[in-house]
């Protein structure tokens, strides 16, 4: 565990090290991002996200274009795996 001394140190030292310190926690405050429980989404649900048809969905999954998940005989697709999956079409051309 870390520990400062803050004897033998000037009120100017002491108070920059509490303003290097907010300044710190402000900074983690603006890149913080709580973490986001993971959403999953029916078959039904992905199909009108996308505006595609069921079957279509399957064939994306079948050629590995989406990553079902499932539980008994239920099928569920995460959310933020179906927003990375769409591409941008101007980077796509370039490379």
């Amino acid at each position: 565990m870390e520990s400062t001394l803050i004897h033998h140190m000037t009120a100017e030292q002491i108070i920059k090290l509490f303003a290097d310190l907010q300044n710190q926690i402000n900074d983690l405050k603006q890149h913080y991002e709580p973490k986001q429980p993971t959403e999953y989404l029916t078959r039904k649900e992905v199909s009108e996200l996308l505006k595609c048809d069921l079957s279509t969905l399957w064939l994306w999954s079948k050629k590995g274009k989406l990553k079902p998940y499932g539980i008994g005989n239920r099928t569920y697709y995460k959310r933020n795996e179906i927003e990375l999956a769409i591409v941008d079409l101007s980077r796509k051309k370039k490379t």
